[in-house]
């Protein structure tokens, strides 16, 4: 799998604002801005990214995924 694969999964998904992927094509390394996090602890927003991802994780086409989750807000306010 391709970052653009993996990036236009998790897009189709998700409403993001921001999606930065970095990885060898089995271990993944992810930022993730979306409104869609509020009010979410971090491993729900972890599971609601793995939930974009389907059976990928299952079947190892994503064999590990790390993320940082963000709201808009916390984007924008780490960003300063």
């Amino acid at each position: 799998m391709t970052a653009d694969e993996l990036q236009t999964l998790i897009a189709a998904a998700l409403t993001c604002e921001h999606i930065e992927l970095t990885g060898d094509g089995r271990h993944w390394y992810a930022t993730i801005v979306s409104p869609e996090f509020e009010g979410k602890r971090p491993i729900q927003r972890h599971q609601r990214v793995y939930a974009t991802l389907g059976q990928k994780m299952h079947t190892d086409e994503v064999h590990a995924l790390s993320m940082k989750t963000y709201t808009p807000a916390e984007w924008a306010a780490q960003a300063k």
